[in-house]
C-alpha cells in the first residue's frame, strides 16, 4: 500500500467521522495533539517540532492545541514510535529510523552508515522522493506516517581516547543504535559494537562498560558526552536523517483540512530542521573546543572505513529488497 493510498483512506475516514459527530460537539471539542522529544528547547529537533506546530496552525487556520513533552518526559524515541503506532500518548515526534526496525525492516536503511555522502547528497535524495518506498512500508506496517525529514547532523565517534585510524578503532567498545545494520557495519570495520539505551551512554563510558559512542554535534552537546569522552574522532560515518512522524490512528480522527495542514507543515518543518542542524554543526563544535571541553581528532582512513562497510550495506539492501533504492541513492 502506497502512502498516498493510506492518506486517501484517512481522509475518507475523517470525513465519515465528521459527518457522524453532532455539530455542537465538533464546536465544543478542541483538538489537542501531543508531541514528544528527548531534548530541551535548544536542540534542533525541538526547534523543528516547534516550527511544525507553528506551520500547522498557520495552514489550518482554526484552533488546534499542541503539547510538546520535552527532555524525555515520555520516555525515549523507541517508546514514542510504539506509542504512535498504537495511537496513544504521542501523536507526533522525531524518531531515529533505527527504532522503527521492529515494524519495518527497511526503515534503518535510510539512516545507516555511509548511505549519504553529506548533507547536500541527503537533501537531493529527500527532495527526489527516493525514500518514498521505505516511508510507504512504515506507513502500512507500523501505521506511522513520515511527514518530513529533519536531521542533517554529521555523526562522528566520541571516545575517552584519541582515535586516528583503523588500528585505533580495532576492538573499540562503542555504543551503537539498536538496528542490526549498525552493529554489522561497525563490526566489519573492526570495532566491538554494543547496543545501549541512549540515556545510558554517559554512565556506560564513565563506568568503563564502553569506551565510545557516536553522535552528531547537537547530541554530543545536549547530553554532555564530552565530559566522559572528550575526543571527537572525525569519522564522518553518517549523516543523521530524523523523520518527523505522525500517528496514522490519530490522523484518521482529524478533519481533512487539518490532515492536509499536517502533511504540508511536516515537510516544511523537516526542511527547516535539516538546514538548522547542518548550519549549527561547526558552531557547536567550535564552541566546545574553544571552551576546552572537547578536542576534534582528524581521522585518517575514512575511505578505508567506508570500503569495509560497503559490502555489509550492499548485502543488507539485497536482504530487504532495497537494491533499487540503494542504487538511486548512490546515483543521486
Amino acid at each position: 500500500m502506497k502512502r498516498r493510498t493510506v492518506l486517501t483512506g484517512l481522509a475518507a475516514t475523517a470525513a465519515v467521522g465528521g459527518l457522524a459527530m453532532p455539530s455542537i460537539l465538533q464546536a465544543q471539542a478542541p483538538i489537542t495533539l501531543n508531541g514528544a522529544v528527548q531534548f530541551n528547547d535548544d536542540h534542533a529537533f525541538t526547534k523543528a517540532l516547534t516550527r511544525f506546530e507553528e506551520l500547522v496552525k498557520k495552514y489550518y487556520g482554526q484552533p488546534v492545541n499542541f503539547t510538546l513533552h520535552k527532555n524525555s518526559a515520555l520516555g525515549l524515541e523507541k517508546q514514542y514510535f510504539e506509542y504512535m503506532s498504537q495511537g496513544k500518548a504521542v501523536d507526533y515526534a522525531i524518531v531515529s529510523p533505527a527504532h522503527m526496525s521492529t515494524f519495518a525492516k527497511a526503515a534503518p536503511f535510510i539512516d545507516a552508515p555511509f548511505v549519504f555522502k553529506g548533507i547536500e547528497h541527503m537533501n537531493k535524495v529527500v527532495e527526489a522522493g527516493i525514500l518514498s518506498p521505505v516511508a510507504d512500508e512504515i506507513a502500512t506496517k507500523a501505521e506511522v506516517v513520515l511527514i518530513g525529514y529533519a536531521g542533517g547532523g554529521v555523526r562522528n565517534i566520541f571516545a575517552n581516547k584519541p582515535l586516528k585510524n583503523l588500528t585505533d578503532l580495532k576492538g573499540l567498545k562503542v555504543r551503537v543504535q539498536g538496528a542490526p545494520i549498525w552493529s554489522k557495519t561497525f563490526a566489519a570495520v573492526g570495532m566491538s559494537p554494543t547496543v545501549i539505551a541512549y540515556n545510558e551512554i554517559y554512565n556506560a563510558i564513565q563506568n568503563g562498560v564502553i569506551a565510545a559512542g557516536e553522535n552528531e554535534a547537537a547530541g554530543v552537546e545536549a547530553m554532555k558526552f564530552y565530559e566522559v569522552a572528550p575526543h571527537l574522532s572525525l569519522t564522518q560515518h553518517a549523516v543523521s536523517i530524523r523523520p518527523i512522524c505522525f500517528s496514522v490512528k490519530t490522523m484518521k480522527t482529524l478533519p481533512k483540512p487539518l490532515q492536509d495542514a499536517i502533511m504540508k507543515a511536516g515537510k516544511e518543518a523537516g526542511d527547516f530542521g535539516r538546514k538548522l542542524e547542518s548550519s549549527e554543526e561547526a558552531v557547536k563544535l567550535d564552541a566546545l573546543e574553544k571552551a576546552d571541553k572537547l578536542k576534534r581528532v582528524p581521522f585518517e582512513e575514512r575511505d578505508a572505513m567506508k570500503k569495509l562497510a560497503d559490502p555489509v550495506m550492499a548485502t543488507y539492501a539485497k536482504e530487504i529488497g532495497a537494491e533499487g533504492i540503494y542504487a538511486k541513492i548512490n546515483a543521486a
